[in-house]
């Protein structure tokens, strides 16, 4: 029961709050509508439901107010209140959305190619479904903590204002979306371990656009990388997730003899997070 008001006060809010649910859907392939949704949107991921991650048996207590830890987190936050409306802030608002296809597209330009589910079907899938197991295995420590997040502190705006009601009854500590992008880029690094290190740029990058939008701080995004990196070691027991890897992997190594291009402005990508090191 945690893991299902987790899902539907977290995933539901991200995909559907900012009311783009009808211009961002897609037509179910016939894999796709044999695997059934857990929620508005969101596939069932490739671990059991009824079997969750206890993050909160290994991530490190959030910290505690006037800590030393807290005190660092606020200096932290305060810096990058002041990347608000620079193009780093715009990347980290794209950042922000989970929902597919677009969520796929974070990681084309590190990949080197574009992901989507006409040129990429089988990676296309495998993050979809993956999104689940990574974004929920932070949900355990987020009901331990319920910390609250930085805007509901300093009071100044976020990314998506459309989220904020939601975001705060959501526990700030660890943050599920770094988990996520962290997994992912876990993952897409196993599967072109030639593009390791700019899929790893870009996994880091994600989690911190978290703290560029003042919506977690510097400790959530720090476990949640952790977390994330537990859910993906955990998915290689899984023989669907293993089967599916492979696949990925044998998909991404025939488009590259293509050389295709992903329709983003990659040099802009670039220049906007080495300027943010």
């Amino acid at each position: 029961m945690m893991h299902r008001r987790y899902l539907l006060t977290t995933f539901t809010l991200l995909l559907f709050s900012s009311g783009l649910a009808g211009c961002t859907s897609v037509t179910p392939t016939e894999t796709q509508q044999e695997i059934p949704e857990i929620a508005p949107g969101v596939l069932m991921g490739y671990t059991p439901m009824d079997d969750p991650m206890l993050s909160k048996d290994f991530v490190l207590p959030a910290p505690a107010p006037g800590s030393p830890r807290q005190e660092m987190d606020e200096e932290i936050a305060k810096k990058m209140l002041t990347l608000r409306g620079t193009p780093r802030w715009t990347l980290a608002t794209q950042d922000a959305h989970l929902r597919f296809p677009d969520a796929a597209n974070t990681f084309a330009c590190a990949l080197g190619m574009p992901i989507t589910e006409a040129d990429t079907p089988e990676l296309y899938m495998l993050l979809r479904r993956s999104l689940a197991d990574l974004g929920l295995a932070a949900s355990s420590a987020k009901n331990a903590y319920q910390r609250k997040r930085p805007f509901m502190v300093n009071e100044q705006p976020i990314c998506t204002p459309e989220e904020a009601e939601a975001l705060r009854e959501n526990g700030s500590y660890p943050s599920g979306h770094t988990a996520s992008g962290w997994g992912w880029a876990l993952i897409l690094s196993e599967l072109a371990p030639d593009r390791a290190e700019a899929l790893l740029n870009r996994g880091r990058a994600y989690g911190e656009s978290r703290n560029v939008c003042n919506v977690h701080w510097r400790s959530d995004v720090d476990a949640g990388r952790l977390v994330g990196a537990a859910a993906v070691a955990r998915l290689h027991t899984n023989e669907d997730f293993l089967t599916a890897m492979t696949a990925a992997r044998e998909e991404i190594s025939n488009l590259k003899a293509k050389t295709p291009v992903p329709e983003l402005d990659c040099a802009l990508e670039g220049q906007v997070l080495g300027a943010t090191h």
